[in-house]
């Protein structure tokens, strides 16, 4: 498997762009994007667990009920989230891309990102739909990454590309995320493709699976978005033996799939909203999987935590605390804690207990931009890593006026 560029363009027969069309007052963002794929690919998605949920996501599930999709449409900048006609409007935009590209409404995912609570007019999405259709292209990653942004600050794209059956297959995609961010099932918007040959079921059981390990462990803020989805079209042309069980193909297909997910989780984990810092925790010892998933997204989630990581303070006993409340079957009179960095690995904390260390290493270690946060709970083989961010000033003014 390689790490390659291409982002969503980067399997076979995926074209894409992203313009202004003027749903942002901003004419300097991209507010509108597309992609297209030149054959009807199998698809599959995963969807936020909040009960309030955006009309985009209702007309997606409704037109991925064959597992097929031909495009992807996603707005950013109006959430089209409790509007009265909010699915009529979803259901137009689809409407749109089948009036300018040929592809049937039912064929088209769907989706849509900013405020929620605003209607969201239909003309100038109209007018953006027709701009894209003209100018989709195999290379405009890019500036679909680009138009699907809300307070990002810079685009996020993926992809690698893997053997199967001989056959050499893509997969990548692009997201966005900064704010709002404790997914239940994947994670803000993310949309893959791919030109591997695999059914829709098991693209299904793929991303299923694998946002357990990657966007479910994300966090930013702790709070579960109303239009997080992930979704995947995979439309055959890398021409390799149709993946439809379980086995060595499907497994070599989730290990990209995870390849790519990883790393856009550690991007947007990185760009959170007011974020100087990256934070990984990773834990390792725990009596179960589950355990160790639990007990490291308490650590990421925990807001003094994310703070001491601002202020650059090894101050462990925010770690021990955050394990504490987690809720899980811990020994905590077994728990090893230590920072990581560029500058260096420094143990802060050991047997649950406070060992001598220097306050000034640790503080030079804690400057960095990416910092590892290293739990061992010394109680069995399970393992997990989560994402997230340290907690600043800027993300309460972000978010104090986000919406006016």
């Amino acid at each position: 498997m390689k790490i390659i560029d291409g982002g969503v363009c980067a399997a076979k027969g995926f074209k894409a762009n992203g313009v202004y069309c003027g749903i942002r007052k901003n004419k300097s963002k991209k507010d509108i994007a597309m992609i297209t794929s030149d054959v009807q690919a199998n698809a599959a998605a995963v969807y936020t667990t909040n009960l309030v949920k955006g009309a985009p996501i209702l007309v997606t599930k409704k037109n991925l009920e064959n597992g097929k999709a031909s495009a992807m449409i996603c707005n950013s900048g109006n959430a089209n989230t409790c509007n009265a006609d909010g699915i009529e409007i979803a259901e137009k935009m689809c409407a749109l891309v089948e009036k300018y590209t040929g592809i049937k409404k039912d064929d088209i995912i769907i989706a849509s990102t900013g405020v929620i609570g605003q209607p969201l007019p239909i003309a100038p999405i109209e007018k953006g739909i027709e701009m894209l259709a003209g100018s989709l292209a195999y290379e405009n990653s890019s500036p679909a990454a680009q138009a699907i942004m809300t307070t990002d600050t810079f685009a996020k794209e993926a992809a690698v590309s893997f053997e199967i059956g001989g056959k050499t297959c893509h997969l990548g995609g692009i997201a966005k995320g900064s704010g709002m961010i404790h997914p239940n099932m994947a994670t803000l918007l993310v949309f893959l493709t791919t030109d591997c040959a695999i059914s829709s079921e098991m693209l299904q059981k793929a991303v299923s699976e694998d946002v357990k390990t990657s966007f479910n462990m994300v966090s930013v803020d702790g709070d579960t978005s109303t239009n997080d989805t992930l979704s995947i079209m995979a439309n055959g042309l890398a021409e390799n033996p149709e993946i439809t069980a379980e086995g060595e193909d499907f497994e070599i297909f989730k290990q990209a799939l995870n390849a790519v997910t990883v790393k856009l989780c550690r991007m947007i984990a990185k760009n959170g909203e007011g974020a100087t810092k990256l934070l990984e925790c990773k834990l390792t010892g725990a009596k179960t999987k589950e355990i160790a998933s639990v007990v490291s997204k308490s650590v990421i989630c925990s807001s003094l935590v994310k703070a001491a990581m601002f202020g650059a303070d090894a101050n462990w006993g925010r770690i021990l605390c955050a394990i504490g409340y987690s809720g899980a079957d811990v020994d905590v009179n077994k728990v090893d804690v230590a920072f990581k960095s560029a500058k260096g690995t420094i143990p802060v904390c050991k047997n649950g207990a406070g060992i001598p260390f220097s306050e000034e290493l640790a503080k030079e270690i804690l400057l960095e931009n990416e910092i590892e946060i290293l739990v061992d709970l010394n109680d069995g083989e399970g393992k997990a890593t989560a994402w997230g961010c340290d907690l600043t000033y800027d993300y309460v003014k972000i978010n104090g006026d986000y919406r006016t």
